[in-house]
């Protein structure tokens, strides 16, 4: 939240990580909380990758690749085709984009923003056995 304006600030709040539609993940360490993703089912076979942060202390140690790959693992198990995301930061573009995330434009509830990136990644059935 530091480096984006107000108005481009679409993290989830406590009470919006509550929401029926999200499912919330965390990886712990020795009980030590290192990083949290959310998988928000949106329309259809469509969801969306919320909230993804890894404390600053366990960057580089490979939990936001984790996080993600559970996700699209969790998403694969729900029947999910599609899984977008919405994102400003540069090295979490980097993340997304190795794990064969594309540009796209804004999806859902969103506009378009300067300060926003938005990627989507088709999940192919074959990946779902894999």
């Amino acid at each position: 939240m530091a480096n984006t304006p107000p108005e481009d600030v679409h993290a989830l709040d406590p009470d919006g990580l509550l929401d029926p539609a999200i499912t919330v993940y965390s990886f712990r360490l020795e009980g030590q909380l290192l990083g949290i993703g959310a998988l928000r089912h949106l329309e259809g076979h469509h969801a969306e990758i919320k909230s993804m942060h890894t404390a600053s202390t366990a960057r580089g140690r490979g939990i936001g690749r984790t996080m993600v790959d559970h996700l699209l693992a969790v998403a694969r198990a729900r029947g999910v085709q599609r899984v977008s995301l919405e994102t400003g930061s540069t090295p979490a573009r980097s993340l997304y984009a190795a794990v064969g995330f594309e540009p796209c434009g804004p999806f859902a509830d969103y506009g378009p923003s300067p300060n926003s990136a938005f990627m989507t990644l088709v999940l192919r059935a074959e990946d779902a056995t894999a």
